[in-house]
């Protein structure tokens, strides 16, 4: 599913026009990635939780060369899905 096929299905189910919409999503979006970057969790319930967690720095091989580099640590989103959500998969 693509976003625009996203759009248009919770558009139907919310009753709204697909302009609206986007836009809402847009908005939910701006402010994950906020407080994301301010370091927050984000528990939406019966969901998960969206957080970030920060990587450790590694050694990496180029595999062309066999060069050895060091990849920095890096802070990166994460996804913890929540067990009603795990329970609709079994």
């Amino acid at each position: 599913m693509n976003n625009k096929e996203f759009i248009t299905q919770l558009a139907k189910r919310c009753k709204m026009t697909p302009a609206e919409t986007a836009e809402n999503v847009d908005r939910f979006v701006e402010v994950v990635t906020e407080r994301l970057k301010d370091g927050d969790q984000l528990n939406i319930s019966g969901f998960g939780v969206l957080e970030t967690k920060m990587k450790k720095e590694r050694l990496s091989v180029n595999p062309k060369t066999g060069q050895r580099f060091l990849v920095p640590p890096k802070i990166q989103p994460a996804f913890r899905p929540s067990s009603k959500l795990k329970d609709k998969f079994k």
